[in-house]
């Protein structure tokens, strides 16, 4: 049954750059919940337009914890809602919200995206439920479900709007954050160098389009085998906080030797970068650098982003950090090897082999599993819709309030069999 009261007491602290968290805030207070929004620079306070319910944090960094404290008992805060468990006012939050027996409701992009969000309670990625979860034990709670899972729609339109509203949030935390003098990025680049990145990924899409479609119609048409490396933007908290490596590079090092040493001569070896990824790191360069040195400039190439069904159709493996790619892998049953903590990465479907011998002869995922727990994500976590484009936040919010109002964590409700029904995905391309 829905909790829909006035004891519930909501503070949201940092969001998706966008009117997601206002539209969801909103609806939860027509829910009849009190609903309040921390904000740590110009660009929170800016989409959150009811004034009367935001409360700007420009205090030193040092002292959020006891400010949030403090906060939780001013105003009898029940539930605390946030994107991203990593970044340190948001671990710091979590931490002392847990200590109080608070719910902790975390949105995170899909682990299935891009046609999906993740909605978790306590922690997303190396700190979500998933990591404790067995392939049984979801098989089990499946057995008490019959419905179909949902098809992706043929069309999403979330890239251009993610990228506008990132260069709209920093362009506000670049000129109007004059009150939050104490503010600092989780990120280390300036806020002005995250806005210039914005803007000149934003000015230059449609002429890296035209590059990446020439790069990807000579990998496609080169009629040489080829294993792909699925890489991550390196500033990602996923990677910072769930990965062994220090940088990109780092990884990259790892995937070239190896490559060199372990796949068959006539193979070759495509990079693909970050859809997002805006060049702060000098990727292509590093690239070339390191297939010099291990001798197999010839058999490299790189990919700026891009779609990667097209790829996948024809890759022989694919290997990443821990990038939510990957479970398009798994879906059309690539062998897949990650190195970092994954919610997907199951010893039913992830090989385990050293690196080398995966690009040799590489273990073949187990593609029942991986179907089981493919449904088990679309029935629990994962909801349909973006929190970027219009026609995603309205597919999104239909479903989304009456998960965080539910009594149930949405894996204990399909365990449970207290689960609603979801509602089937159908996205229109909008802004």
């Amino acid at each position: 049954m829905i909790q829909s009261n006035p004891s519930r007491h909501f503070l949201f602290l940092q969001g998706p750059h966008g009117p997601f968290f206002a539209r969801l805030g909103r609806m939860l207070g027509a829910a009849g919940c009190k609903v309040w929004r921390v904000g740590f620079n110009a660009g929170d306070r800016a989409f959150w337009p009811d004034r009367t319910s935001y409360i700007p944090f420009t205090d030193p960094v040092e002292t959020w914890p006891d400010t949030f404290a403090r906060l939780l008992e001013q105003h009898g805060i029940t539930d605390i809602v946030l994107y991203g468990d990593t970044r340190p006012i948001h671990a710091q939050a979590v931490e002392v919200a847990k200590a109080r027996g608070l719910q902790v409701h975390v949105f995170e992009e899909g682990y299935l995206r891009p046609y999906w969000v993740s909605y978790e309670r306590g922690g997303s990625n190396g700190h979500s439920p998933l990591m404790a979860l067995s392939v049984p034990e979801m098989q089990e709670a499946l057995a008490r479900s019959d419905m179909e899972a949902p098809l992706p729609p043929s069309h999403w339109g979330d890239m251009r709007q993610h990228v506008f509203y990132g260069a709209l949030y920093h362009w506000f935390v670049m000129f109007w954050n004059k009150k939050y003098r104490n503010f600092r990025p989780h990120r280390e680049l300036t806020v002005g160098k995250e806005f210039l990145l914005y803007l000149q990924r934003l000015v230059l899409m449609p002429l890296q389009a035209l590059e990446r479609r020439v790069a990807t119609w000579r990998v496609r048409n080169g009629g040489f085998p080829y294993h792909l490396a699925l890489l991550q933007l390196e500033h990602d908290s996923s990677f910072q906080m769930h990965s062994p490596f220090a940088s990109m590079s780092d990884f990259l090092d790892l995937v070239v030797s190896e490559f060199a040493k372990g796949a068959p001569g006539h193979h070759h070896l495509v990079i693909k970068a970050h859809p997002l990824e805006n060049g702060r790191v000098p990727l292509r360069k590093i690239l070339r650098d390191l297939a010099r040195k291990h001798g197999v400039a010839h058999r490299v190439h790189y990919l700026r982003g891009g779609k990667l069904a097209q790829l996948l159709n024809e890759a022989r493996t694919a290997v990443t950090v821990n990038s939510t790619a990957g479970q398009q892998v798994l879906w059309r049953g690539i062998p897949l090897r990650v190195f970092g903590k994954a919610v997907y990465d199951k010893p039913e479907f992830v090989s385990q082999q050293p690196l080398a011998d995966f690009f040799a002869t590489p273990a073949r995922p187990d593609a029942r599993a991986y179907r089981d727990f493919r449904r088990f994500l679309l029935e629990t976590s994962q909801v349909a819709g973006g929190f970027y484009s219009r026609s995603g936040r309205r597919q999104l919010l239909r479903q989304v309030v009456d998960l965080i109002l539910a009594p149930d964590d949405p894996y204990d409700a399909l365990k449970q069999g207290t689960a609603a029904p979801r509602q089937q995905l159908r996205l229109v391309n909008d802004a």
